[in-house]
């Protein structure tokens, strides 16, 4: 009788103790947050890899990347007139008027500023003669005290390295011709991306999602669209701020009496697609014609405009037109427009902040579309 107690107490221990313990290496166990981390790490790892990589296939087929990169912004910025006239009008003559309206009024300016050029050519050899001369003498005196030997010897120097190296510069003319031949080649293909975007793009987008298999084509759905409602509220933000910034630099210019007052106002233009370093660059250039041409009281004029503009880009246009369309953080947007630079240069530049907001965005949506 007293054996049965002890032998339940034997059968309850051997029911508690573990079966099978793990072998002792001798290491100890890895911290959860540590374990977390490299979670992350190599998925941030795989990202980068293949953001990397789509930025290198851009970069190597730059010319066709490019070209569609311009068909979608001309699509993006032309379909609600295509649209709007599309109500009254066969869709095909909707899109060729369209495109043909969007084409007279770009060359109308270049025109417009080529006159403008042209007619100023003169007086601006002189006004440039005139603002090395200050430059000099300003060079000359305190604080500077540049010997003025060493700035006629810069000069000579100078010329003697354009009569020597003549023929290097003829070939990079001949460069820059076959440059202009790549240019026109590009935009030919970009006009031709829009034609077919403008009048049929929902069509194809339907064609491309129904060659998916059945499981993700409603997942590949959301998320095109979702990057393409991002990608088109980007366009019209960044048209919107360029051209603001164009107006406020091309009126303070014009007041200030400073040369080629709207080719500059129309380079800011163009600058500021990319985000953070294309306006500060462009407003350099514009002050350094203004030392060049005015004095350097007016070049710090114009050096005090490029902060009061930055401070409105940065603090009114861009909060205001941009927050509602592209959802980053701007340390991402300085980071994305640094990567793409390294990656594909200033096409990389221009690219990667839409191209990463309408990645962000497609995640996004599908992240909160049921499977």
């Amino acid at each position: 009788m007293p054996r049965r107690p002890v032998q339940r107490r034997h059968r309850l221990r051997a029911r508690a103790a573990p079966r099978s313990r793990e072998p002792d290496t001798g290491l100890r166990p890895v911290a959860p947050a540590l374990r977390t981390a490299a979670a992350y790490a190599w998925r941030l790892l795989v990202v980068g890899a293949l953001v990397y990589a789509l930025f290198v296939v851009l970069g190597r087929f730059h010319e066709i990347a490019v070209a569609v990169f311009l068909g979608l912004v001309g699509t993006a910025l032309l379909r609600p007139v295509a649209d709007l006239l599309a109500r009254r009008l066969p869709r095909a003559l909707a899109v060729t008027l369209t495109l043909l309206g969007s084409i007279v009024i770009v060359f109308g300016i270049l025109a417009l500023i080529g006159e403008t050029v042209a007619g100023e050519r003169a007086g601006l050899q002189r006004e440039f003669g005139a603002g090395i001369e200050r430059i000099e003498r300003w060079l000359e005196q305190p604080p500077f005290r540049l010997n003025p030997e060493a700035l006629t010897d810069i000069q000579a120097r100078i010329g003697r390295f354009l009569s020597s190296h003549r023929s290097t510069l003829i070939s990079t003319a001949l460069s820059g011709a076959g440059r202009l031949v790549e240019v026109v080649t590009v935009c030919a293909l970009a006009l031709f991306c829009s034609v077919f975007f403008l009048h049929s793009g929902d069509r194809q987008w339907g064609w491309f999602c129904a060659q998916l298999p059945v499981a993700v084509r409603g997942r590949v759905a959301v998320a095109g669209r979702a990057a393409w409602r991002t990608f088109t509220g980007y366009t019209h933000g960044i048209v919107l701020v360029a051209a603001t910034n164009a107006i406020l630099v091309g009126v303070a210019l014009y007041a200030l009496g400073v040369p080629l007052a709207m080719p500059l106002a129309l380079l800011e233009f163009f600058a500021a697609f990319v985000p953070l370093i294309g306006s500060p660059i462009a407003l350099a250039v514009a002050a350094v014609v203004a030392l060049a041409a005015k004095g350097p009281v007016i070049a710090a004029v114009v050096v005090a405009l490029i902060v009061i503009i930055g401070q409105i880009e940065g603090h009114v246009l861009h909060p205001l037109v941009m927050s509602w369309a592209v959802q980053l953080h701007p340390v991402i947007v300085a980071l994305s427009v640094i990567g793409g630079a390294i990656a594909a240069g200033v096409i990389g530049a221009v690219v990667a902040v839409p191209l990463v907001s309408a990645l962000w965005s497609a995640r996004q949506a599908v992240r909160r579309t049921p499977a």
